[in-house]
């Protein structure tokens, strides 16, 4: 086991370990003190699809959400990493018409549909995918919106000069009190910036976005808005079948959870005013589940886990069955943290 690492999850099958998962978890509070911690929490790792509500902050802030008439689903969308379905491309390029912009104004590239079926239905009609499809176009379609609201010409608002791009990189530095310059930067797969960071600084991030402190009346009306959002609209964030939407959808806005790439996992826990963040070595958005379930499980307590169907979810998601394609199950993926 690596020193600066700690055992997230491990895999069964046939009553045996079969594999490990190693990475790092922290739960802080919103003075960014460590509650909790697993591995090098000091080390910085790259966010990625995580922060997607943070930089949706200041499209609300700003007052271009209202002035847009931008709906909570479409506020959804803008904090999401979806899989492609049909609502989740639709409620993007209504986004775009509601500052006169369609599909070729947005920069994140195209992919098929992440959700299977949503793949399929396109290729079966003889369609093919475009940049609406892509997971981040919530994102970059809330991008456009802010750009045009504020009257500054969307081209290049991937790029880290854009007018558009330093705004809101400015609110991620601020909420996670941690620079976000030229040292640190990398490119995600949208092709926008993304910023290396401690990962206790993510937690932090997160633990501020949920209880408002250290934020701007404005700022901390913003980040409640887009919250409820989401717990009116997990089905946007993610999608059929999705960990983040499943979480939500039962716990509403007592926990906001956001998975990332390459098995980053945050989430904001607003009435106990924690924010938890993990990050897997390996990358595996499995691991991340697992144990942000024993987490959620472990610090929620009974102000998150009000009756049996509450902890039954997060039972449920933190010893996940494995099955193979016959459908009997050959072993299980669990929390290994030591809590």
């Amino acid at each position: 086991m690596a020193a600066q690492s700690g055992l997230l999850a491990e895999v069964t099958r046939g009553g045996r370990v079969e594999s490990h998962h190693l990475g790092r978890a922290v739960v802080v509070d919103a003075d960014g003190s460590v509650v909790w911690s697993c591995g090098d929490v000091e080390a910085a790792v790259f966010p990625r699809s995580t922060v997607k509500s943070l930089l949706a902050i200041e499209l609300v802030e700003s007052g271009a959400a209202d002035r847009l008439g931008l709906s909570s689903d479409a506020l959804a969308l803008a904090c999401a990493s979806h899989g492609g379905e049909k609502a989740h491309a639709e409620m993007a390029a209504t986004m775009l018409a509601s500052v006169g912009r369609d599909v070729g104004s947005l920069e994140c590239g195209t992919h098929w549909p992440t959700y299977e079926p949503a793949g399929r239905a396109l290729a079966a009609a003889h369609q093919d995918a475009c940049p609406l499809h892509n997971n981040c176009s919530g994102k970059h379609a809330g991008m456009v919106c802010l750009s045009c609201d504020q009257g500054i010409d969307p081209t290049g608002y991937i790029d880290p000069s854009h007018e558009i791009q330093r705004r809101v990189t400015d609110v991620l530095a601020v909420m996670m009190d941690a620079p976000h310059d030229d040292a640190n930067r990398g490119m995600d797969g949208c092709s926008m910036p993304t910023y290396a960071v401690p990962l206790k600084a993510l937690a932090k991030g997160f633990a501020r976005f949920g209880a408002g402190t250290g934020l701007s009346e404005g700022r901390s009306r913003a980040a409640t808005r887009l919250r409820e959002a989401v717990a009116a609209n997990p089905f946007m964030v993610a999608g059929t079948g999705r960990y983040d939407t499943k979480i939500m959808d039962q716990f509403g806005a007592r926990a906001f959870v956001k998975m990332g790439a390459e098995g980053v996992m945050i989430a904001s826990l607003p009435e106990l005013g924690l924010g938890l963040a993990i990050k897997t070595d390996d990358g595996a958005n499995r691991a991340a589940e697992v144990a942000m379930s024993a987490l959620l499980r472990r610090f929620g307590g009974e102000t998150l886990c009000r009756d049996a169907a509450d902890r039954d979810i997060l039972d449920a998601t933190a010893t996940q069955t494995m099955r193979n394609w016959n459908g009997l199950t050959v072993g299980e993926i669990r929390s290994a943290l030591t809590l």
